[in-house]
């Protein structure tokens, strides 16, 4: 059994820290990490990610928090970054998670506190973005499911006839998508389309990365009693000192990865094609939404509607769960 990771008393909404060029996605706020600033294993461009206990649904950070959730996603995240590398699948953007390696001016008065970030950090390098969501499906769930009903293909890929809701595919299908901006929804697209916007040769690579790391994580997690539907990944191209790409630079994966965020993950011994899964991730508060949205209470659009207690706590447990046996 992993050891525990400590929830904290109060949620890490937002960070403040004496470091450039800050911006926030739905859960991570990320900085630039110059070498002043921090005892760095390298003399490459690098970033720091900070994993807050936001959560989004339906392309909207809620108002509510989920304490301890951000310090449960880098734990995860590491693991796996680590255990892709091991692999020898590809290379990741992952160098440190020590939070001593930042200098005390890093932080600001009455700002973030190095107890704020414990557990929650990960030093890496810092890439060009590729922009496009490389997702891979092991079956058929979400906007998959729904295309496949309208078509009988999921992003351009014909799939067999008569498959049900959550049915294992064949073998697992890479299908892109556009990569948007906070409050926006990513746009499912056919491989094709993805080559247009990034290159073909670009696109197979990553294709072949994704299916590998899917491929490996989910004989993992099958093994633990667990069985990863679909997922996302991201990948960018290490830059240099003058933030361009290097020249001929192999794509790195990044972010996030193989999380309940990005993730479906569903317990495998309840496992029962035909009908939605019981699950580890974000579907219990997809649900819990979908019920307000029956009832005229939200339209799916920012604000979000505040989380009650009840679904913090079940959700935050849904999680643990998840990391817990991951991680063993």
């Amino acid at each position: 059994m992993p050891a525990a990771i400590e929830i904290p008393a109060r949620p890490l909404l937002e960070t403040a820290l004496a470091l450039p060029n800050r911006r926030s996605g739905k859960v991570r706020d990320i900085y630039d990490l110059p070498d002043n600033f921090a005892t760095l294993p390298t003399k490459d461009p690098c970033l720091l990610l900070v994993a807050s206990d936001r959560i989004s649904a339906f392309d909207v950070v809620m108002p509510t928090a989920i304490p301890g959730k951000g310090r449960l996603l880098t734990d995860l995240s590491v693991f796996w970054l680590r255990f892709i590398e091991k692999q020898g699948i590809c290379t990741t953007h992952l160098l440190a998670t020590e939070q001593q390696r930042l200098a005390d001016r890093a932080l600001t008065p009455g700002g973030t506190t190095r107890e704020d970030l414990a557990g929650r950090i990960m030093i890496c390098r810092k890439t060009r973005v590729v922009p496009i969501e490389c997702v891979v499906r092991g079956y058929l769930e979400g906007s998959g499911w729904k295309e496949y009903q309208a078509t009988g293909s999921v992003c351009g890929v014909k799939l067999p006839a008569g498959l049900r809701q959550c049915d294992r595919l064949p073998a697992p299908i890479f299908t892109p998508a556009t990569k948007e901006d906070v409050g926006k929804h990513d746009e499912n697209i056919s491989f094709d389309r993805a080559c247009a916007i990034v290159g073909k040769p670009l696109m197979e690579t990553l294709r072949a990365m994704s299916l590998a790391v899917y491929q490996a994580a989910s004989d993992h997690a099958r093994a633990r009693g667990i069985i990863i539907a679909d997922t996302k990944f991201e990948f960018g191209l290490p830059v240099g000192p003058d933030g361009t790409p290097i020249k001929n630079a192999t794509p790195i994966l990044i972010d996030e990865v193989l999380t309940p965020d990005s993730s479906r993950f569903w317990p495998a011994d309840l496992y029962a094609p035909g009908k939605p899964q019981k699950s580890f991730d974000k579907q219990f508060l997809r649900e819990y939404l979908e019920g307000l949205v029956a009832a005229g209470a939200w339209n799916k659009q920012s604000p979000g509607p505040a989380l009650p207690a009840a679904i913090v706590e079940a959700t935050l447990d849904k999680y643990r769960d998840a990391r817990d046996r991951l991680v063993a």
